[in-house]
């Protein structure tokens, strides 16, 4: 599987940790920075980075990394057909692949420590999405809210004066 990791400057550390952790898993790992080098480099800029390499077809799943996660997690779902979801717990982490076809695991650098980071993302790397009618069904509805949201932009805003 090929892996896109990005990492803004509180999350660079733990990114480069899990790129060399998880390296004898067997996938191909695509870091797309940061390098920790400005406080300047932001959260929105990594994730947009990431969510273009799986939506462009050149990773499978990514990895992205911030102080909390929350605000990487948050700026990737904007992206339609991104599922990003913020775990810091294996069942988590595994289960959001599984049930709701999670293709992006973010993580809060400020919040866990290496080792639950790496149980993490294996966990991640290692689910499927079951398939089962009912995750099927509802990750369809997610698609449906991403059309609905993308409709309700392309038509400007509601009460707009010319």
């Amino acid at each position: 599987m090929r892996i896109a990791l990005a990492g803004d400057h509180a999350g660079v550390n733990l990114k480069n940790d899990l790129l060399s952790r998880l390296a004898p898993l067997g996938h191909q790992f695509i870091d797309l920075g940061g390098d920790g080098s400005s406080p300047d480099d932001d959260y929105p800029d990594y994730a947009q980075a990431l969510a273009l390499a799986i939506l462009e077809g050149r990773a499978d799943r990514g990895i992205l990394v911030c102080g909390s996660g929350v605000g990487a997690s948050i700026a990737a779902s904007k992206m339609p057909g991104i599922r990003a979801g913020l775990c810091h717990d294996t069942y988590s982490a595994g289960q959001g692949v599984e049930h709701d076809d999670m293709n992006v695991l973010a993580l809060g650098a400020r919040v866990i420590g290496v080792e639950t980071a790496v149980s993490c993302a294996t966990a991640f790397l290692a689910a499927r999405f079951s398939g089962e009618p009912r995750h099927v069904r509802r990750v369809g509805k997610i698609r449906a809210i991403e059309q609905l949201a993308a409709r309700m932009e392309a038509a400007g805003p509601a009460n707009s004066e010319p």
